[in-house]
């Protein structure tokens, strides 16, 4: 095999992303393994492993990546930072036709690029191998209690991006004693895993979701709504989850008696426009809804949570919504539920966050990068050479760029 270099860019879409692809001592264990293999560093002044534990690691850092093959990021890569005839792997949120990418699809069609899009690597069966969905249920499930605490005021946590990383976090659970608070957590993917992984480091006991509607506790519970115990089909109140993804127009949702007997809501669940909310803006304005906080993990702006009204930060996560009214209020005033959506929650354990992704995009995917030929990698290619692949020609149109805005 000829010598291959691979460059780690620095993140530089805004607001600023703090993971990487591969920690210091993951290069170091590939360059070690691989030896026609060679890592390059671009510097970086925010990303989580500093540029010093790089070159503790012995992998060299240079601001120019230009002697390298192939590019490996994390976000959306801004246009001028797009170096022509590269071959990129990112996230590049562009296969559904996304307009806020659209300029930057432009760019890599124009400069000849290829893109593999980490989002569209999949198993045979149809499994997506790489994301960050874990670390955002655990952190997303962490905010969750932390603000049902503050808005009650029965206890407090520090919040998870003041630790150095989850191992931090863990500590700050020990002898913590929860009020008999309950917990509605829907989903069965990588994000409901996070949130079942706090649940079960603070000792919070599960409670099949049948028990859940009828009784009350006196310590705290949570229950989990996975998509088959969610959604019925209208005709026969049957369940199939490949006819769910296919008609999910045709399904009802089974969600509304939760929020009756439910304090939290923990929202893992996969979602598109063509799939009924978990409840109606007309539910939240009755006296019986009782879930106080609502942590929006998937987050989608007016979607399986009709009062998401769009992004908080890690800074400031929440956010209050008027029950009657609909607006957006101040986190914790009567009368409004307080809302936990933010988009880039794995930012706040991005060590953690980083090593997992680093670990699977070893064990899967780097081999059939390196030997090339490969299926997966493929249908992961949307561009080669700046050409749309035949899998992806649906986006000709995209790839032209957007249009000039007409001026009256």
């Amino acid at each position: 095999m000829a010598e291959l270099h691979i460059g780690l860019i620095r993140e530089e879409k805004i607001p600023q992303d703090n993971r990487v692809a591969f920690t210091p001592l993951q290069c170091q264990w590939i360059m070690n393994n691989y030896p026609d293999v060679q890592i390059t560093v671009q510097p970086s002044p925010h990303r989580c492993y500093k540029d010093d534990e790089y070159a503790a690691a012995g992998i060299p850092l240079a601001e120019d990546l230009s002697h390298c093959n192939i590019l490996l990021g994390i976000k959306e890569v801004p246009v001028d930072r797009l170096i022509p005839h590269k071959t990129y792997l990112f996230f590049s949120h562009t296969k559904k036709l996304q307009p806020q990418n659209q300029a930057m699809f432009k760019a890599i069609v124009d400069k000849g690029i290829t893109l593999i899009d980490y989002e569209c690597l999949v198993h045979a069966d149809g499994q997506r191998i790489l994301g960050f969905g874990f670390f955002a249920g655990v952190v997303g499930a962490h905010n969750g209690l932390l603000e049902y605490g503050r808005r009650t005021g029965l206890f407090d946590f520090k919040r998870v991006h003041e630790c150095h990383d989850f191992q931090e976090l863990i500590t700050h659970y020990f002898g913590v004693k929860l009020p008999p608070v309950k917990i509605v957590a829907t989903g069965s993917g990588r994000v409901t895993a996070g949130i079942l992984e706090v649940m079960g480091l603070l000792g919070i006991k599960y409670i099949p979701p049948e028990e859940y509607l009828i009784n009350s506790y006196e310590y705290p519970v949570y229950t989990q709504l996975k998509a088959g115990e969610l959604y019925l089909r209208r005709t026969d109140k049957t369940y199939s989850r490949e006819d769910f993804h296919a008609h999910p127009e045709l399904y009802d949702c089974k969600f509304l008696p939760y929020v009756t007997c439910s304090d939290i809501l923990m929202n893992g669940i996969y979602w598109d426009k063509k799939i009924e909310p978990l409840f109606t803006w007309e539910d939240l304005a009755k006296e019986n809804f009782r879930i106080k906080v609502i942590a929006d993990i998937t987050d989608d702006q007016n979607g399986s949570i009709p009062c998401n009204l769009g992004d908080a930060t890690i800074e400031a996560p929440v956010y209050g919504v008027n029950r009657l009214s609909r607006e957006r209020t101040e986190p914790y005033e009567d009368g409004s539920v307080t809302m936990m959506a933010v988009g880039n929650l794995p930012n706040e354990l991005p060590r953690d966050a980083s090593q997992f992704f680093g670990d699977h995009l070893m064990k899967y995917i780097f081999d059939d990068l390196l030997k090339g030929g490969s299926e997966m990698i493929e249908k992961a290619t949307i561009t080669e050479g700046g050409q749309l692949t035949k899998r992806y020609a649906y986006m000709e149109e995209y790839a032209k760029g957007p249009k000039p805005a007409v001026v009256e």
